[in-house]
């Protein structure tokens, strides 16, 4: 439902990984866990559902390395890794970082662009096509639905769609992640204001021009949390970092704005190390079912004096994990 895919890039001064996955971990020793294989298998098909087949044949490489699952998936794996390579030779060359990086950005502007096209064509035809968009979003359930409607609304030049989010973001009760997606639409629309709302139990203060639009955009301190987790886990424990990128952007996404997001952004190594500790603890717990908080803070240089603030960072994000996607 949301975007996860953090790419790291070389920004300012500090070198950022282009891809970290377990994909390009060459690691013939890993065995998966049944709902680790099943996310495996989901990721694949939102890859393939997407035409991203780079990252779909750089993930079969990846799992037909692991050990332990039955011979045929292994068949099913080669099969299609086959397929794709013949299909699509051209993928095969598209390794380059650069490459990669101009590609996703003329797709993004190509992509934006008939949005907004569309959106026009739409609105032409149909009056009342904004109202429906704003039903959707507002009255139907979370959704794959509800998703598709905020991102034709941000291309909508309909004045009164920017008050009416505003109002809803202030007056119900959403999930973070759809409150998020709702600051990015405003964002998108052009609104300039600083909104109040609640998020969770805080009242918040967002400044709609500051909201990322795309993983990068976050401040590097983000970045830099999950490249403290990299460190430690991207060689022996590949799959444990793929779910740590999965869940940060997520995690980051629904505390914008909050307290938990403020620290995040303390200009010093102690609050990177909590958040880092954290996110390994809390991944780890996903993954096996429990971790070793003595050794993790012993891996992040977590100190005593630091402990309150990751059993507060820990639960923080139990928390959201334990929520869902029903959760408020």
């Amino acid at each position: 439902m949301v975007n996860s895919n953090w790419r790291f890039r070389n920004r300012g001064g500090a070198p950022i990984k282009e891809s970290t996955t377990p994909e390009t971990a060459h690691n013939n020793k890993i065995v998966l866990f049944p709902k680790t294989l099943d996310y495996y298998q989901i990721q694949l098909t939102v890859m393939l559902e997407n035409e991203r087949y780079v990252e779909a044949m750089d993930m079969l490489r990846f799992l037909l390395q692991c050990q332990g699952q039955d011979e045929r998936h292994y068949d099913e794996w080669r099969a299609l890794l086959e397929w794709l390579q013949a299909a699509f030779p051209q993928h095969e060359e598209m390794d380059l970082p650069v490459i990669r990086q101009e590609e996703d950005e003329e797709e993004d502007v190509s992509e934006e662009e008939m949005a907004r096209q569309h959106a026009k064509l739409k609105l032409a035809q149909d009056d009342g096509y904004a109202d429906k968009l704003l039903r959707t979003v507002m009255e139907g359930p979370l959704s794959e639905q509800t998703m598709l409607a905020l991102e034709q609304l941000a291309f909508l030049d309909v004045s009164k769609v920017d008050e009416q989010l505003i109002q809803w973001l202030q007056t119900k009760t959403l999930h973070p992640l759809l409150q998020f997606r709702v600051l990015q639409t405003l964002r998108r629309r052009g609104v300039q204001d600083i909104i109040r709302f609640t998020r969770g139990d805080e009242d918040v203060e967002v400044d709609i021009t500051g909201v990322p639009l795309k993983p990068e955009e976050f401040p590097l301190q983000i970045v830099q949390i999950l490249e403290r987790v990299a460190d430690q886990t991207e060689v022996h424990e590949p799959t444990l970092f793929y779910f740590a990128q999965e869940l940060w952007i997520q995690y980051v996404m629904a505390v914008y704005g909050t307290r938990d997001y403020e620290s995040m952004l303390e200009q010093n190594d102690a609050a990177a190390d909590i958040w880092a500790a954290a996110l390994h603890m809390t991944v780890a717990d996903s993954l096996g079912g429990s971790h070793d908080e003595e050794n993790t803070r012993s891996m992040y240089a977590v100190t005593g004096a630091m402990r309150f603030r990751l059993e507060q960072a820990y639960r923080s994000m139990k928390q959201f994990v334990s929520a869902g996607l029903d959760g408020h």
